[in-house]
């Protein structure tokens, strides 16, 4: 972690203006196309679910602007941030949520991923909520137009948001829509469109 002279800050005007707002927050809903990763993880027998956390979270990594922290008054650059996810208990209609590092391999991550979440017995790990995280949940019931997620008005918070919903085919490509929440103070819409085309990148690197 890195912390920031806030007054050499490319972005400190921008930041300063938004920090003003009693909301500073934002969403943005848009279509990813998944087909590659669907099949990519029918043929290694791999959750869809955290197969796109761990692609989502390197996306998060790629984009610089997702990565700034606001911590007792002064500015950081986190070196990453992990993936924290919520998961519905077998046979229950409860979720839980769970954090942990993604590591650098897709397969892992979704194999460690199902291990650890079978194996949590507790809501969440207190001990693991960080400012350094990314939230994500999924819909996979539905088709995702919008989506707000619940939160303290802290405007220190910089966690993205991200969610999605159920995919749907058509002419042969499966697509679903994603929704990304973020705090205006530290990324605007070009910092989207970065984190999109990463992402899109990544699923489509996929072998």
């Amino acid at each position: 972690m890195k912390k920031i002279d806030i007054d050499l800050w490319e972005r400190k005007e921008l930041f300063e203006f938004f920090s003003k707002m009693s909301q500073p927050f934002y969403s943005v809903t848009f279509t990813v196309d998944v087909t590659k990763l669907y099949n990519f993880v029918k043929f290694r027998e791999l959750s869809f679910y955290y197969a796109l956390v761990f692609l989502c979270t390197e996306a998060v990594n790629d984009t610089e602007a997702f990565l700034y922290v606001a911590r007792e008054g002064g500015i950081y650059k986190l070196s990453r941030r992990e993936p924290s996810f919520t998961d519905l208990k077998p046979g229950s209609d409860n979720f839980y949520i769970v954090t942990m590092p993604a590591g650098d391999e897709i397969e892992k991550f979704c194999i460690e991923a199902r291990k650890k979440s079978r194996a949590q017995t507790c809501f969440i790990d207190g001990e693991q909520e960080t400012d350094g995280l990314i939230y994500f949940t999924c819909l996979p019931w539905i088709e995702l137009t919008a989506l707000t997620n619940e939160r303290d008005f802290c405007a220190d918070d910089s966690v993205p948001r991200i969610a999605w919903g159920k995919y749907r085919e058509e002419n042969g490509r499966k697509t679903l829509q994603m929704s990304l929440e973020l705090n205006h103070r530290f990324a605007d819409g070009v910092h989207v469109g970065r984190f999109y085309t990463a992402l899109r990148g990544r699923i489509e690197n996929l072998e």
